[in-house]
């Protein structure tokens, strides 16, 4: 489809493709300077699952394009406290829906550089925010880190209608409206009134409705939810635990009873806060029982944090693995290998194996 070209590098104001997956959606939206946000993926339209990962701020929804048979209407004129850009650069899709959520959402902390740009851009016109995306320095080298080193090029030609092309799109509720924005589209869709509790239950038919749209034999979708930090929200409500766990333990030392020692934290290390008075009308069996459900719950908090510290040491790993150019590597190991003349017996044994596979002509 292209011609190969010996330019390993992408131009300066090119984009590469990058790959859907949270913890590379994750690791950009920290190195663009947003705090206490991360990306999951999800597996189910599930409201059990939207509970677990509450706040949720906006879903991202990757799936094969193809040209609309009928235009659904968009909001032409200009909304207060809405964010929407005009996609306008090739392979710029995955990290404007990012935007498409973030710069949305009025409580996030999205840092001095997407704040600035928030407020420079905010009387543009969708057209002339794409624009200033695409010339963004940072958002733009923040992406391309993610761009995988190729020793050759193709040379990008403009897709043909029988080509694989996959796409990004936002939902995101503002201002008490649940919007589809989409950087293709001349402006953002209009799904209708929510509020803040109940737009995950109104954007789930909304979502499966596309996915139906598609032959049965089509299951190449995506579905990512920008959230809140989960280990800090599990740190949060641990503390909680631990600190009315600590009141309830003051109440019955002061009836002349013994608490369980504490299994997540050393005895006299627990938090000091928790409210007295809330506990005070227990009976002594409603303490103990209380002590014994605030140690499971601790338990199963910091067994959920635990596997947020190891979830994203995994993530940084693999994103460590995507950005290493191997190139160089794979080179060198196959220039001794030809020294030590064992590469064409290599090359020849791979050759047989692979002629085995193949079914024998009829």
């Amino acid at each position: 489809r292209g011609k190969f070209t010996r330019l390993p590098r992408l131009g300066k104001m090119s984009w590469c493709t990058i790959e859907s997956d949270p913890g590379v959606f994750t690791e950009i939206l920290q190195q663009i300077g947003v705090r206490a946000v991360q990306v999951e993926e999800l597996y189910a339209l599930d409201q059990s699952i939207f509970d677990e990962l509450k706040p949720v701020y906006g879903l991202i929804f990757l799936f094969k394009w193809r040209h609309e048979s009928t235009d659904r209407p968009v909001v032409k004129e200009r909304r207060e406290g809405l964010f929407f850009a005009s996609q306008v650069i090739n392979n710029a899709c995955a990290t404007q829906a990012i935007l498409s959520i973030v710069l949305n959402v009025a409580s996030l902390d999205i840092g001095s550089h997407l704040s600035q740009f928030k407020a420079f851009t905010k009387d543009f016109e969708p057209e002339v925010k794409g624009l200033a995306i695409s010339n963004s320095d940072i958002i733009r080298n923040v992406h391309n880190s993610f761009a995988r080193p190729e020793p050759f090029v193709v040379e990008e030609e403009k897709a043909k209608s029988d080509d694989e092309v996959y796409h990004f799109i936002s939902y995101v509720p503002v201002n008490g409206i649940l919007y589809e924005l989409d950087g293709l589209k001349q402006g953002p869709i209009d799904l209708g009134p929510c509020t803040s509790d109940n737009w995950l239950q109104k954007v789930t038919p909304i979502i499966q409705q596309r996915i139906q749209q598609y032959s049965r034999n089509e299951i190449r979708f995506n579905l990512l939810a920008v959230v809140g930090n989960r280990r800090q929200a599990y740190q949060t409500s641990l503390d909680a635990v631990l600190a009315h766990r600590a009141a309830v333990s003051r109440v019955l030392t002061s009836r002349g009873l013994s608490c369980p020692p504490s299994h997540i934290h050393p005895e006299g290390e627990l938090p000091q806060g928790g409210s007295d008075a809330e506990v005070e009308a227990m009976s002594n069996e409603e303490l103990l029982a209380a002590v014994t459900r605030a140690d499971h719950d601790a338990s199963s908090l910091r067994m959920k944090i635990d596997n947020e510290i190891e979830k994203f040491n995994n993530w940084k790993a693999e994103n460590i693995r995507r950005k290493h150019n191997y190139v160089p590597f794979l080179v060198e190991l196959l220039k001794i290998l030809a020294d030590k003349g064992q590469l064409q017996p290599l090359v020849e044994h791979a050759k047989a194996k692979s002629s085995k596979k193949q079914p024998a002509a009829s």
